[in-house]
């Protein structure tokens, strides 16, 4: 019980932040609870440097096309640049506002009898920022669960007392940003890179990590190194990984924007040694893979490239990471088994239709087999159990689509998503499970997506929410999902309601 004294620190932080607070001004932008004037009149209104946008459902219904490409978003939660004075603006400002995580929800999470489950919750965020330099977001929300996994927390802290599953979930991220050119982060967080609905890169599908972030923007580019702190295995025997990341973002027209990502997952001791964050990674100009011959290590790298283009309200964006290749296989088209890679391509857009505000999104993402695993769970591309990146793993390809819309306080969702899996057998890894080792596969070549136990899927979600604004933002919602499976024409149901304040997402669309 003692983990909930982190939640009561919030509490009391709160309070001292309130006694603090002063007078609310336009300069102000509260994007964590966006109202719908807010929607078309935020980016006529002042932005700070540093100031932390969070990535959450009122976020794709913001007008992107009002600024183009002249900034840099690829990597969320946004900072903003640009700090402007205008008169009323107040230099500091503290606030605060309780948290609510309350769902109820039937299942037949095997296509048998419904069974009932429940996640509640209740903490407290507080915000704050001076001047134009520093900006400071902490949240917690502790509570009990019990039910479908779908359910589960995304948290830091999980653990069980007896037959009681607790959680306490932590949020928080500091921003200093000493000048324009550079803005430097610190906390416990997700971190999402890219355009899509997933990513191919990094996404906020898993579990939050403690990070460092250091952000650079000059002329045109903006360049962003990335720490982060992780770790594998059950609570009271957790043993750490780390993972260094570099993204850099060149808009390259003012419809046009080029991204280059790399990323270097490595293992803090083995059995020979125990190195520690291996300070060679630190370097922010470095690149690793040359980094990681040099030390003579397994350490596992990636690289990424994005692309992002805007015509009008459109956005088209793609990706493609590359975890392992070798040229001559491909250029045989043997499909061997270390050619490992992913692509992404998508379209979005957003508009407005009298008082209605409208997103949609078509998006396909496919990744070969073995991509993103290593030779043990501290080497993949993973924190916590989950994915770093898409929350399939790998061994699939999918097609997705969504309509959101908003109205007033009301918010609504479609999702629909279909996707081809291939998955793992218990004496054989075909590449589907980033957790597996890859070197129990079946065979060298001839590995393709959608090998081992075929899993061909559809997924339908909706969900209608209304905005209780005098309840601190928090929504009443209601959500169902259903999903088939082709191979054994199985249907499943997951029907939800709920109060809940969207600070940040709650994924079911997988």
């Amino acid at each position: 019980m003692g983990k909930f004294l982190l939640t009561y620190l919030f509490v009391v932080i709160a309070f001292f932040g309130k006694s603090q607070q002063t007078t609310d001004s336009i300069s102000v932008i509260v994007t964590d609870s966006v109202g719908h004037n807010d929607i078309f009149n935020v980016y006529d209104q002042v932005s700070y440097k540093g100031r932390i946008r969070f990535y959450n459902f009122d976020t794709d219904l913001l007008p992107s096309n009002r600024f183009g490409l002249t900034t840099h978003h690829s990597i969320k939660p946004i900072t903003m640049g640009g700090y402007q004075t205008y008169p009323g603006i107040i230099s500091k400002e503290t606030k605060w506002k309780p948290l609510f995580d309350l769902n109820g929800f039937g299942s037949n999470p095997n296509g048998s009898d419904f069974e009932q489950g429940y996640r509640t919750g209740a903490g407290v965020y507080w915000r704050g920022h001076y001047k134009d330099k520093w900006n400071f977001h902490l949240a917690g929300v502790a509570g009990v669960y019990d039910g479908d996994s779908s359910y589960m927390p995304r948290s830091y802290f999980n653990w069980q007392e007896g037959n009681t599953r607790l959680y306490t979930d932590i949020r928080s991220r500091i921003s200093f940003s000493p000048n324009k050119v550079f803005n430097f982060q610190a906390g416990l967080d997700h971190n999402h890179i890219g355009e899509g609905s997933r990513s191919l890169f990094i996404s906020d599908y898993g579990n939050p990590y403690p990070f460092g972030m250091i952000k650079a923007n000059f002329w045109r580019v903006e360049y962003t190194v990335l720490y982060q702190f992780m770790r594998e295995g059950m609570p009271g025997d957790y043993q750490g990984k780390f993972a260094s990341s570099h993204h850099i973002s060149f808009n390259a027209a003012k419809w046009l924007n080029i991204g280059v990502f790399e990323t270097v997952i490595f293992n803090p001791s083995d059995t020979l040694l125990g190195r520690g964050f291996e300070v060679e990674y630190l370097n922010p100009v470095v690149f690793y893979r040359p980094q990681e011959y040099s030390l003579g290590s397994s350490d596992n790298v990636l690289l990424g490239l994005d692309l992002t283009a805007r015509h009008k309200n459109f956005t088209f964006y793609s990706q493609f990471i590359i975890d392992e290749f070798f040229l001559a296989e491909i250029r045989a088209r043997s499909q061997w088994w270390a050619n490992k890679y992913g692509g992404q391509f998508g379209v979005k857009a957003n508009f407005r239709t009298g008082k209605d505000v409208f997103f949609v999104r078509t998006e396909m993402n496919f990744v070969r087999p073995y991509t993103y695993a290593h030779l043990n769970d501290k080497l993949n591309h993973g924190n916590q159990g989950r994915p770093l990146a898409h929350p399939y793993g790998a061994n699939f390809a999918e097609i997705l689509g969504e309509v959101r819309w908003g109205r007033g306080n009301w918010r609504g969702q479609f999702f629909v998503n279909y996707a081809q899996r291939g998955g793992d057998t218990d004496s054989l890894n075909y590449g589907a499970d980033i957790y597996l080792p890859y070197i129990n596969r079946p065979y060298e070549r001839g590995h393709f997506i959608g090998q081992g136990i075929a899993s061909n899927t559809w997924l339908f979600r909706w969900r209608i929410a209304y905005k209780l604004q005098k309840l601190y933002g928090a929504s009443l919602f209601a959500e169902y999902n259903l999903r088939y499976t082709v191979q054994n024409n199985n249907v499943q149901h997951l029907f939800s309601v709920g109060l809940r304040s969207n600070l940040w997402n709650d994924y079911r669309n997988y």
